[in-house]
């Protein structure tokens, strides 16, 4: 091999080793990027879903505000547990002159709403002289109203939704749809009354009969709740608990609520602190994350089990 050759493979080696350098260089380059990147979108994430606003304002006189926003049921924000951590928090604090719980709910589950109702007269009994009310922004219906009835007073605006004084249970029938696609369903149960409701089986008449009457006594717990809560106050109509709503105007005719209010104007005007304090529990980075990239399956299968279950909605 002559000379001239030697160094016409040196010099192919060579561009060849350069330029797998030059593309590991490359690669890592972007494979810093993509790590800042990702550590930017991780930073943002954390950063929107911290309460910064959480610890203002505390160390003085001041008004606790807890959220009561959407559906009341065990899975979301406006559960037993959640409102009621926030308002232990609320009341505990020596600062708090008065406890607000807004409200903008159209009900949900019976279960958590009496859980949130006994729990309010047990804080107001342990804490008598830290009042308790309630302030409705759009709609304070079904179960939200049985939250509501617990409170010391309740303040509405003049076009709020209020009321809805009963209980639905949600369900439908596709047996006549089975029938024209030729389906057969096949159920095997251990007693009798263990396919009740199922949405694929006729409905039976005794059936139906138990289903009203979980109905009506879960409705007389909420009449009960309502009056207890209400007191003298109630100017009872017939329809009164009847399911029917009314707006914020006519639910002070009727003793429903007590008078018109907004959160800013009970804190300064009744509790007389208009420094406001929000104690409502907050998702966690981990939960926010959650509810939008995962659990997707989870809701769908919850949203039509709940098809199937009592609802103060």
């Amino acid at each position: 091999m002559s000379d001239q050759d030697g160094q016409w493979e040196r010099g192919v080696i060579e561009r060849l080793a350069g330029a797998a350098l030059k593309e590991q260089r490359s690669a890592r380059r972007w494979s810093n990027f993509w790590k800042l990147l990702f550590f930017l979108y991780l930073t943002a994430m954390i950063v929107l879903a911290v309460d910064w606003k959480g610890a203002e304002g505390r160390g003085g006189p001041h008004t606790a505000l807890v959220e009561l926003n959407g559906v009341i049921a065990a899975d979301s924000a406006g559960s037993a547990d959640n409102i009621s951590d926030a308002l232990e928090a609320a009341f505990k604090d020596k600062d708090t002159r008065g406890v607000v719980l807004r409200i903008n709910s159209p009900g949900g589950s019976p279960v958590q709403a009496q859980n949130l109702f006994d729990e309010i007269l047990r804080l107001r009994k342990k804490h008598p002289s830290t009042p308790l009310y309630v302030v409705v922004q759009d709609i304070c219906a079904s179960g939200g109203y049985y939250v509501a009835a617990a409170a010391d007073r309740i303040y509405v605006s003049k076009a709020s939704i209020v009321g809805s004084i009963g209980v639905r249970l949600d369900s439908f029938g596709l047996v006549g749809l089975m029938d024209k696609l030729g389906i057969e369903r096949r159920l095997f149960t251990a007693g009798s009354n263990k396919g009740m409701l199922d949405p694929f089986l006729p409905l039976q008449e005794k059936q139906k009969e138990i289903a009203q009457g979980m109905l009506d006594d879960i409705h007389r717990q909420f009449i009960a709740a309502v009056r207890e809560g209400r007191g003298r106050r109630l100017k009872e109509t017939p329809d009164m608990f009847s399911g029917v709503i009314w707006t914020g105007a006519k639910s002070v005719e009727l003793g429903l609520a007590d008078g018109f209010g907004t959160l800013d104007s009970v804190a300064r005007d009744v509790i007389k602190a208009d420094n406001v304090v929000d104690y409502t529990v907050k998702e966690n980075v981990a939960e926010r994350l959650a509810r939008r990239f995962g659990a997707g399956a989870t809701s769908a299968l919850l949203a039509f089990t709940a098809h199937f279950a009592p609802s103060l909605r």
